[in-house]
């Protein structure tokens, strides 16, 4: 980033970032988006990179409307 006088920067890994690592990078003047894996992977999901379905469900609820008595209170 100082190279290139960059003011933002994203730094990624598989892994995850220690404590002392996320404090430094939000202590500094320049901008830095640390994402760790565990963050990767909801992006990948997200975004739909690098992931396929594999399997989908149908999610029931109960029509209560079904259910009403149509000929009303009594």
């Amino acid at each position: 980033m100082q190279g290139f006088r960059a003011q933002k920067g994203v730094f990624i890994t598989t892994s995850h970032f220690t404590a002392d690592a996320r404090e430094y990078a939000g202590q500094i003047q320049n901008k830095i988006v640390l994402i760790d894996g565990a963050r990767l992977v909801d992006l990948m999901i997200e975004h739909n990179v690098g992931v396929e379905t594999a399997r989908t469900f149908e999610l029931k609820k109960i029509d209560h409307d079904y259910f009403d008595d149509e000929a009303g209170p009594e």
